[in-house]
């Protein structure tokens, strides 16, 4: 599956941790990046995937899982960590849910947003993983 989980530079110190996401850390520059929070217990985010763009998802706060497929495998990765996120490259189905309270979770985007890259239907999805 093309995912990758990649650790992100972290300096520790007793006043508080502090990591750093520079440009080289990633396979692609960095066009857009928001991030998700207040999530209500239960409620799913994602459920697309994108025709050209990556992203790279990152726990800043808390945990949630991400449910990844690629049209003919499905893993889940658990994100709870600030210093480590998941690139995800085009063509990966993609869920987000079981929030913890408090989570907050950052995506870093290589494109600004644009609807034609999005696959929002999961059939169609699988129809472009077979074609």
């Amino acid at each position: 599956m093309n995912i990758e989980l990649i650790s992100i530079p972290k300096i520790e110190d007793n006043r508080g941790n502090l990591s750093v996401l520079e440009s080289e850390i990633l396979p692609f520059e960095f066009k857009r990046v928001y991030y998700l929070y207040d999530v209500p217990s239960g409620a799913e985010r994602g459920g697309h995937s994108h025709i050209e763009q990556k992203e790279f998802l990152i726990a800043l706060s808390g945990s949630f899982d991400v449910i990844l497929n690629n049209g003919t495998e499905q893993r889940t990765v658990t994100l709870n960590k600030p210093f480590e996120g998941l690139l995800i490259h085009e063509g990966i189905w993609r869920e987000l849910n079981n929030f913890s309270s408090g989570s907050v979770c950052l995506v870093i985007a290589s494109a600004v947003f644009d609807e034609a890259d999005y696959v929002r239907e999961f059939d169609e999805f699988l129809a472009l993983q077979k074609s």
